[in-house]
């Protein structure tokens, strides 16, 4: 098969999974284990999990670096550009027609009710990807008491990029036994605030400032560079970067685009295009966009060269232990910060409610959502 012809077909196959790739990224991986591995059998399922292991290791959304990694074997350089640019276009696409409605309706009456019950609705699919990542982050109370210490320090007003690293480095020592078992959760939170104390103060910037492009393109590019834990630690990064600190967005517009990156296929980062495009219109979307995949490219790109010594690294694998517990506390602490924005009980009825169907009744996240927008409608 021609170089030509194999671009061809990396780029059909990714925009068909980008188009029906609902659930999350473990659907998405199932999704893509079914397609390369059973079907066209481009790799074997050992070397399919040896990346699935390596993409772990590094920041960004897993199934996006999973599509760069497997665009890469199949087609090379060309392949490792085709892959990622198809599997997130559909999501981007639909995400920035969403936008565009979202700043012509959402402040009407009639709309109005609807955004305000998707935002509680929103609210209960983090609390629930919470819920599921505990699970699995948390085998031993060191790491419960990492994760702890990491959310509280948030929620006291640490820099979420501080927190996650420092959380990761401090982490990696305790679990690994290198620093005194006499360290606890309390101490890590003394550590936490005061290494964060220069970044705040760096990070913080005047509320209501204009938004240029070159300041959101760069905002997008840090976040997209530290993004460890999966897309729902997005949530966490953005309340501090773009709410808290520099007051570009509200609260409210915030959980409207977590809800609209739910309801789209593809990788949840898409809600960078939403946001982007209610900041500085369609060259703030493109800016948002390209400055949160971009990471992900490049570090798919290095990994190829480390990943064999990754993969053996008994203190890489404590820092990534460490890191995913350290983002669970980055969102457990966010979740509770914009749920105490809600000031309607029927607010906190939608939350609960969607809450009970996510728990008990498994339904995906995009039907937790339409029920919210039309609970909203009725109650609100």
């Amino acid at each position: 098969m021609s170089s030509r012809h194999r671009l061809l077909e990396i780029a059909q196959v990714f925009l068909k999974l980008g188009t029906i790739s609902m659930g999350g990224p473990a659907a998405h991986i199932a999704l893509m284990e079914d397609e390369f591995v059973v079907r066209r059998r481009w790799i074997s399922r050992d070397r399919f999990l040896d990346l699935l292991g390596a993409t772990n290791l590094i920041p960004g959304p897993n199934s996006t670096e999973m599509a760069i990694s497997l665009g890469f074997i199949r087609g090379g350089w060309g392949g490792w550009f085709v892959a990622g640019a198809a599997f997130v276009l559909p999501a981007v696409s639909i995400t920035a027609i969403c936008a565009w409605l979202y700043v012509r309706t959402g402040t009407l009456p009639q709309a109005t009710r609807w955004w305000l019950g998707i935002s509680p609705a929103a609210i209960a699919v983090i609390a629930l990807a919470v819920w599921r990542l505990m699970r699995t982050a948390v085998k031993s109370y060191r790491q419960a008491m990492i994760g702890a210490a990491v959310a509280a320090a948030a929620f006291a007003g640490v820099s979420e990029i501080a927190a996650l690293f420092l959380g990761g480095a401090i982490g990696m020592l305790w679990l690994r036994r290198a620093i005194p078992r006499i360290t606890t959760g309390l101490t890590m939170v003394t550590w936490l605030l005061l290494s964060g104390v220069a970044v705040v103060a760096a990070a913080v910037t005047t509320a209501d400032a204009p938004v240029r492009l070159w300041d959101l393109g760069t905002v997008f590019l840090k976040v997209g560079s530290v993004l460890y834990g999966g897309g729902y630690v997005l949530v966490a990064f953005l309340e501090g970067a773009l709410v808290r600190d520099r007051g570009w967005l509200t609260e409210r517009q915030l959980l409207d685009a977590i809800a609209v990156g739910q309801f789209t296929p593809g990788p949840v980062l898409s809600t960078a295009t939403f946001i982007g495009y209610v900041l500085a219109g369609l060259p703030g979307a493109i800016v948002a966009t390209v400055g949160i995949f971009l990471p992900s490219f490049c570090f798919v790109a290095g990994l190829q060269a480390v990943l064999p010594w990754v993969r053996k690294g008994v203190w890489t694998a404590a820092f990534l232990d460490a890191v995913n517990v350290a983002a669970i506390g980055l969102m457990i602490a966010v979740t509770i910060r914009l749920s105490l924005g809600f000031t309607d009980w029927r607010q906190w009825l939608i939350a609960v409610a969607a809450l009970a169907a996510g728990a008990f009744f498994k339904l995906h996240s995009a039907w937790l959502i339409v029920g919210g927008a039309i609970g909203g409608a009725w109650l609100l």
